[in-house]
C-alpha cells in the first residue's frame, strides 16, 4: 500500500474552499469514549490560511490517484494553532480542529480506508482476513464508499445465484458483508440492516435475472448470530420474492 494515502482533504461545504490537506489525521477515527478534544492534521499539502471556522466542514478521503473514495459530514470546525517547521521559513506540518462534533465511531476504519485507497484490486473473501471485531468497520468503509461513488442501494451484480457461507458469519456485519460480496462483487454493499436490505431487494435491477440465494453451513450463521435474525433476515428476502435455498 502506499505511503501517505488515503490523503485527507477537509473542505467547506458551502463554498468548496480546501481547507487543509493532510497525511494522517488524529482524533477522529475513534470510539465515541475515547474522542479527544481535537482532531489534528499532520504530514500537510495545503493549508487555506484565511478561513479559521466553518459551519460545514466535509472530511474526505483521496486515493493515490487523487479520487475521493469516502466522506464524513463534520459539521462545524475551528481551527487552532498551527504547528510550524522548524528553520526560518519552514512551512506548517500540523493544525487542530476544535469543535468537531462528527466523527467515525470504528477506529478500525482508519486502517480499512488505507487498504481502499491503494488501488489495488479488492480480492473475493477479503474482509474474512480482518479479525471480526474489525467487520463493523469494514462494513462501514464498504457503504461510506459505495455512496460516495454515486452508486445506489441496488442490485449492480447480474449473477442468478449469489452464494452465502454461513460459516463466515461471525456477528450481523459480517452477513451484510458477505451478502454484499455475494450479490455486487467485492466490496459491494447491499444492506447493512434490514429496513437497507429491504431498500435494496425494492430497487430496479435492470436486466439482471431474478436473485436466487444459495446459503451453506446456514446453521453455522444460525449458532453465531442466533436463529431469530437470521430468519428475520430470509424473511426480508423471502418478502421481495428472493428463493433461499440453505444447506
Amino acid at each position: 500500500m502506499d505511503a501517505g494515502f488515503p490523503r485527507y482533504r477537509l473542505i467547506d461545504d458551502t463554498t468548496g474552499a480546501v481547507l487543509v490537506e493532510a497525511e494522517e489525521v488524529e482524533g477522529f477515527f475513534v470510539a465515541p469514549e475515547d474522542e479527544p478534544d481535537e482532531v489534528t492534521f499532520s504530514g500537510l499539502h495545503l493549508l487555506d490560511d484565511r478561513k479559521r471556522a466553518t459551519e460545514d466542514a466535509v472530511l474526505e478521503m483521496l486515493n493515490r490517484r487523487g479520487e475521493k473514495i469516502g466522506e464524513y459530514f463534520i459539521g462545524r470546525a475551528d481551527r487552532g494553532r498551527v504547528t510550524a517547521g522548524a528553520g526560518a521559513g519552514a512551512k506548517p506540518t500540523a493544525v487542530p480542529y476544535r469543535s468537531v462534533t462528527n466523527r467515525c465511531e470504528f477506529p478500525e476504519a482508519e486502517a480499512i480506508w488505507r487498504r481502499w485507497a491503494s488501488g489495488a484490486v479488492l480480492e473475493r473473501d477479503e474482509w474474512l482476513a480482518w479479525p471480526p471485531d474489525h467487520h463493523d468497520a469494514w462494513l462501514h468503509v464498504v457503504q461510506n464508499s459505495w455512496f460516495t461513488s454515486g452508486r445506489r442501494a441496488a442490485r449492480y451484480g447480474t449473477d442468478s445465484v449469489a452464494r452465502l457461507n454461513g460459516a463466515h458469519i461471525s456477528k450481523r456485519a459480517s452477513f451484510y458483508c458477505a451478502l454484499g460480496e455475494a450479490v455486487n462483487g467485492p466490496g459491494g454493499y447491499f444492506g447493512s440492516n434490514l429496513d437497507a436490505l429491504a431498500d435494496c431487494l425494492s430497487a430496479d435491477s435492470g436486466d439482471a435475472p431474478p436473485l436466487r440465494i444459495a446459503w451453506v453451513n446456514f446453521h453455522a450463521a444460525q449458532e453465531s448470530v442466533g436463529p431469530e435474525f437470521v430468519d428475520s433476515a430470509v424473511a426480508v428476502l423471502q418478502e421481495f420474492d428472493v428463493e433461499v435455498t440453505t444447506h
